[in-house]
């Protein structure tokens, strides 16, 4: 049979299994003993056994309410702290955050915002996953991150893409090359006489690059191609090359000192934003650290 308990059936058969006494079980409960003696019989009726021996001057538990009483208090706990844990969780006292983002901003923007969100709820669990964009979407669509900063992509029609920011790419090379020379922004092909260090194909760097020269009708064949930002500057900055790289990831070889040039108009805009999952909606502290993303970009929510 199909029994229904709700934390008040078992919060006083607890009462009643310790005081054995109707009367002032009733008055801890804030109840009439009428109304006590009517719950205890709907609770045996549901569970198909008398739990209670009842005479004029005693109450003593039955063998089926000695088993009962095994499991009815692990029963109330377990329901107080699932409630507690729905709680502490919309109060983002727990819980866990994972992002994945470009390795750009995973190394500049993220942990900024990462250390504001702990510093606010440092019970929730945060987890960062720097990647490529092709990876990143992936573990938003597997349910492996919460949701990931990455550049738009719109093959990825299932998931939900929010604009955050654009980010503007510029001309890198070392102090001595002759495009340093150079102070008014340079147009993308007359780059193409030098060598270039570039991001492998895999990476959203490279894919906006070459589109901005197929658009010229133009191909893109760099000297270099590597997977790391690092490494590119330490070629850059070695007089291998010139390189195309967004803003938020110069700030990465910053320390190389190269000489950074504007690109000629139209240039190059890589949109950036926040990519999730349609449904389920985002947990209570994914949202709110979504709600830091947008409050730095000064988006309305």
């Amino acid at each position: 049979m199909e029994t229904n308990l709700s934390t008040k059936d078992l919060r006083a058969f607890l009462a009643l299994s310790q005081t054995r006494n109707f009367g002032q079980t009733a008055l801890q409960l804030h109840t009439s003993q009428s109304a006590l003696s009517a719950l205890i019989a709907r609770l045996e009726e549901q569970l198909g056994a008398r739990l209670f021996d009842r005479t004029t001057r005693s109450v003593s538990l039955t063998d089926a309410g000695q088993a009962f009483s095994v499991h009815a208090a692990s029963l109330l706990r377990q329901t107080q702290e699932a409630v507690q844990a729905i709680q502490d969780t919309l109060a983002l006292r727990q819980g866990k955050v994972a992002v994945a983002a470009l390795p750009s901003l995973a190394a500049s923007l993220v942990p900024e915002l990462l250390a504001r969100f702990h510093a606010a709820h440092p019970q929730v669990r945060l987890s960062l996953i720097d990647t490529l964009s092709a990876h990143a979407f992936a573990l938003v669509r597997d349910g492996k991150v919460d949701f990931a900063l990455t550049a738009a992509d719109p093959q990825q029609e299932d998931l939900v893409y929010e604009p955050l920011t654009q980010d503007h790419f510029v001309l890198l090379c070392a102090p001595d090359h002759p495009l340093a020379r150079q102070r008014t922004p340079i147009a993308l092909a007359q780059t193409l006489a030098y060598p270039h260090v570039s991001m492998s194909p895999t990476a959203s760097v490279r894919q906006y690059v070459d589109e901005a020269l197929r658009r010229e009708e133009l191909r893109f064949a760099p000297a270099f191609e590597v997977d790391h930002i690092a490494t590119i500057g330490a070629l850059l900055a070695a007089g291998l090359g010139v390189g195309v790289l967004p803003e938020t990831a110069c700030e990465l070889i910053a320390h190389r000192g190269l000489v950074t040039r504007a690109l000629r108009a139209p240039g190059i805009q890589r949109p950036l934003g926040l990519v999730r999952r349609r449904s389920p909606p985002l947990s209570p502290a994914a949202q709110a650290l979504r709600g830091l993303l947008v409050a730095h970009f000064q988006l309305p929510d």
